[in-house]
């Protein structure tokens, strides 16, 4: 855990090596974030990865959401999806939840054209299934504006984790 003090210091090509996976293979968010610079609060740099997600234009936003992994997938991780879907138990599925998680991602990313986005911390298995079967109807604006917002909540989540308040 660093301190926002230390966070203000950094030089900027050391803020995006400290917060550039923040948002999920997206260093640019991290690189944008890095100019409102100095913070007064880490809630002001949870604002500033807000304002460069949504100050982006359609198609980086687009990119930034299909980086990011499927859901209860076994493919490799970046460590703080690996950390986050682990504490849902994601890793723990029965056979027959990881073939609905499976079933659901490839119907969701048919429909949508990307994965299903789900901020997961203190979730369990069952609350994330349920969205996602509930979501999955959903239009594909109204999910494209939902995914926007499970991001910005996992970029919230991230910076907690490794900034002192």
């Amino acid at each position: 855990m660093m301190t926002l003090a230390t966070v203000n210091a950094m030089t900027p090509a050391d803020f995006v090596a400290a917060f550039g996976d923040v948002a999920e293979h997206s260093p640019w968010v991290a690189e944008q974030a890095a100019l409102s610079r100095p913070y007064p609060s880490r809630e002001a740099m949870v604002a500033a990865f807000e304002t460069a997600l949504r100050g982006a234009d359609q198609p980086a936003q687009l990119a930034l959401i299909r980086a990011h992994p499927d859901l209860a997938t076994r493919a490799k991780l970046t460590d703080d999806s690996t950390r986050e879907q682990k504490g849902a138990g994601l890793d723990t599925l029965s056979d027959a939840e990881f073939s609905r998680f499976t079933a659901l991602n490839t119907r969701y990313k048919e429909r949508f054209g990307f994965p299903f986005i789900f901020a997961v911390k203190g979730a369990t298995k069952h609350q994330i299934l349920a969205s996602f079967e509930a979501r999955v109807e959903n239009s594909k604006d109204d999910e494209f504006a939902m995914a926007l917002t499970q991001v910005l909540r996992i970029f919230r989540f991230r910076i907690e984790d490794r900034v002192s308040a």
